[in-house]
């Protein structure tokens, strides 16, 4: 991008002011004052400024502001921001301040070590820092996988202060040169989640031992996996953690609803939702397990004519721009993402969040929401859930200290079973399709591997889990008017109106046939008097609980029967179990009556019936104390919340509460979250096994190596350039240059030679080799060197007389030849 492109700031008409007591202010306009807590208040140096100035920023933003005093204070920092946050300026203007000047020492090394997940990026940051470094004589150079390795070892022969670089070539070309990186200073991980997801710990972890112990770190990331927490603690020295992320707590004007529906119509679900309840101008992310799923999802929305756009990892990186630009841009409003691929989407009028997989972690969950309703925004977030989800909704309501009601209508709840039925049979027809059958196919299997990796909920939420009275749901309040309010809002299309009318003669031909029974046996009480959902709620409640009183076995036997004998026998020897665990329950429904009594009673209290709330807690009191407080020892210490205010916030705790680890959309990346076992025969179970990948790395053709593994290209690549006698006759000559007493033209000459770079070509190394001689030519030579050298010179004389003359005759001969020929 352009610098004049910067929207408020002109390149021609730049002002540049070092001094803060001046009274002036950028762009020449007087009489204003500067705005305070600029980067004119940071103490930066001349040069830094006037690159930031160049660059159009003049307010820096608020990761900025936190950082970058504490990385200029020598900190290790592990920063938690989203991509356009400004997270790059952040480390490289401390970076800037830190290395000053060029410094390029022979047998020195760089001073500063950037490291990005992708290729884009680091062709990002390499732009940046020349844009904003134009003013500061460093020397940065671009190591990327993919490019000519000759030249990127000569490039580091050129002794840069900079290197950018992605880490598995940068690690190859550590191995190849041998390079220590003793004189490097300070180490930045761009993306550092990414960099561990994507599967570069082990590159990572080797780069960090080449480097010296007294070096600086700081560390940038969406999130906070485990993986990237542990390397943290072990390879920085006291990091300070910077959290800027707004995903730390759900927004207030957030609205959470839960929508309860079979496995299979978890697709009709999202589509009576995205058709009834959620607007079409309105924007919503649909977030699905795996990027198989979102691709179904995608093509299954597509088909019922919702245009949308999808993201995940494998995604390439143009495609993914172009998509995430389709719905940034609003040219479509439906987004489908998985977790790791909507970490660096940063949209602000997000309205709607829709789950379409349940998380496993309730962080994972605030991660997805939270980006919704912001800056004083409403929005809604809702959640489909099956059986299967039931105990990590729980979970999550406990995390969130939130109560979660069955009865409520307004949280919880499914959707219009007529209307979920007719989805449910478009979604059937959609998925027999050519284009859909085999991605079906592939996302249920995938759904298989998503549970299995998903992590499980708490002991407790799965025992309550099984008392969740899933036949107690009514439909959700968000549905009460689906139908009359989906022509008013425009979404129905003519097949979709064509429906709901015969939907609705279909509706009014069965209430009239059940109104005529209805008068036909009690004439009493008219059929519009009855609610059909609390109807659908008893009927279906009458039938669950319902217990046939004999078996099978039992349905008209002979007398004599053996099946009959066998039962009879059997209930006899089972008499007592059975009254047993028919006591059981009923004291389980007194034990649930009891304590529905006892929330009676305390917000009897409440409101303000003291007299029974004292009797109430005075029972409660006597209940409870039954300990004996002389000898009883508590899992906690008495002052343990006292103690816990005067502690000292380090890294560790606060690396425990904000540690978010995103399972991988593909199969691999969730294999990568398990820990391999194997069955042990001697010791009856499962036991841990070694990764065999430890301490290999992956190459750029997908191979998997020892980190360690020499191909020996350098030394080829120094036989073929004579690089050995380039730095030989260098230092000679520099050597030469001090014991004569200052004679530095010759010095100069041979540093100029050695940092020159030549083409990899005939004629490149032609010229180099040129060159070389001519710096071998200033020495002061002996009288036997003299005499050599112009014997030699009168020989290649000799040959290009020689050699001109036979060329002559050549020609002569040829044109007496045509002139015998012409008579």
């Amino acid at each position: 991008m352009l610098l004049n492109d910067v929207p408020g700031f002109s390149i021609h008409t730049a002002e540049v002011d070092y001094d803060d007591e001046a009274d002036g202010a950028l762009g020449g306009k007087k009489g204003k004052k500067k705005k305070s807590g600029g980067f004119q208040a940071m103490g930066l140096s001349a040069p830094v400024l006037k690159g930031i100035l160049k660059m159009g920023y003049k307010v820096p933003t608020p990761i900025q502001r936190k950082t970058i005093p504490i990385i200029m204070d020598g900190r290790d920092v592990v920063a938690m921001a989203k991509t356009g946050s400004g997270k790059t300026g952040s480390f490289l203007i401390p970076m800037f301040e830190k290395l000053r000047q060029r410094e390029a020492k022979a047998g020195g090394g760089a001073r500063a070590l950037i490291l990005s997940p992708t290729r884009e990026l680091a062709i990002q940051t390499f732009r940046f820092i020349k844009q904003l470094g134009r003013f500061m004589d460093l020397k940065t150079i671009l190591v990327l996988g993919g490019d000519s390795m000759d030249a990127q070892f000569a490039a580091v022969h050129t002794l840069p202060d900079i290197i950018v670089a992605t880490p598995g070539r940068f690690l190859h070309l550590c191995v190849e040169m041998d390079l220590k990186l003793g004189s490097v200073q300070y180490c930045v991980l761009d993306e550092a989640d990414r960099l561990f997801e994507m599967g570069f710990g082990e590159q990572l972890s080797d780069t960090l031992k080449r480097l010296p112990e007294a070096r600086q770190m700081v560390l940038f990331s969406a999130t906070l996996p485990k993986m990237m927490v542990d390397f943290a603690m072990a390879g920085l020295c006291q990091p300070v953690l910077v959290r800027l992320d707004v995903e730390s707590k759900i927004p207030e004007a957030l609205a959470l609803k839960y929508v309860y529906c079979r496995p299979a119509e978890r697709y009709a679900a999202l589509l009576v939702l995205l058709r009834e309840t959620i607007p079409r101008t309105a924007q919503t992310v649909i977030f699905a397990g795996t990027q198989h799923h979102v691709e179904l999802v995608s093509l299954i929305l597509t088909k019922a004519g919702i245009p949308n756009s999808h993201v995940y990892s494998a995604l390439d990186a143009s495609a993914r721009k172009i998509n995430t630009a389709k719905f940034t841009m609003r040219k479509v409003n439906v987004l489908v993402v998985t977790d790791i691929a909507a970490r660096g989407l940063d949209i602000p009028s997000l309205d709607y969040v829709i789950n379409l997989h349940f998380p496993g972690k309730p962080k994972l969950f605030i991660h997805r929401v939270g980006r919704c309703a912001r800056a004083g925004r409403s929005g809604v977030a809702y959640s489909i859930f099956s059986n299967d989800d039931i105990a990590h909704l729980i979970d999550l309501n406990m995390f969130l200290d939130r109560p979660l009601e069955v009865s409520d209508r307004a949280t919880i709840g499914i959707p219009p079973p007529e209307i979920l039925e007719t989805e449910h049979q478009l979604v059937q027809e959609y998925v027999q399709h050519i284009d859909l059958a085999t991605v079906f196919r592939v996302s249920n299997n995938a759904y298989k591997q998503y549970i299995v990796t998903r992590p499980a909920a708490s002991a407790s939420s799965n025992k309550r889990a099984k008392q969740f009275k899933i036949d107690e749901l009514a439909v959700l309040e968000d549905f009460g008017d689906a139908d009359s309010t989906a022509p008013v809002k425009g979404k129905a299309s003519g097949k979709e109106k064509k429906a709901k009318d015969v939907k609705k003669k279909k509706k009014a031909v069965k209430q009239s046939v059940d109104s005529e029974k209805a008068n036909k046996e009690t004439t009493s009480s008219s059929s519009s008097s009855v609610d059909p959902d609390a109807f659908r709620n008893d009927f279906l409640a009458r039938m669950k609980n319902y217990r046939p009183s004999t078996t099978i076995f039992e349905l008209n036997p002979k007398s004599n029967a053996r099946e009959l004998l066998a039962m009879t026998q059997k209930r006899e020897h089972d008499e007592q179990k059975i009254a047993k665990h028919k006591r059981k329950l009923q004291e389980a429904e007194q034990e649930e009556s009891r304590k529905l009594e006892a929330d009676a009673a305390e917000t009897a209290v409440a409101s303000g019936d003291q007299g029974h709330g004292q009797e109430a807690k005075k029972a409660k009191h006597s209940k409870r104390q039954r300990r004996d407080e002389e000898h009883f020892i508590a899992y906690t210490a008495k002052d343990a919340v006292e103690e816990d205010g005067y502690a000292v916030d380090s890294f560790a705790r606060q690396a425990n509460s904000a540690e978010l680890s995103v399972v991988g959309d593909t199969a691999d990346g969730q294999r990568m979250h398990r820990q391999l076992q194997k069955w042990d025969r001697k010791k009856k179970k499962m036991v841990n096994v070694e990764n065999p990948r430890a301490g290999k790395i992956r190459t750029e053709h997908g191979v998997w190596i020892a980190a360690s593994y020499k191909t020996g290209r350098y030394d080829k690549w120094k036989d073929r350039t004579k690089l050995d006698e380039r730095l030989a006759a260098a230092h000679a000559q520099a050597d030469d240059s001090d014991a004569e007493g200052g004679d530095g033209g010759s010095a100069a000459a041979a540093s100029s030679v050695l940092q020159k770079q030549y083409p990899h070509t005939h004629w490149g190394r032609h010229n180099a080799k040129a060159d070389l001689r001519k710096l071998r030519d200033m020495d002061l030579k002996t009288p036997e060197q003299i005499v050599k050298n112009r014997l030699e010179k009168d020989k290649k004389l000799s040959r290009e007389k020689a050699a001109r003359l036979k060329n002559i005759a050549r020609k002569k001969k040829a044109l007496a030849r045509k002139k015998r020929g012409k008579k």
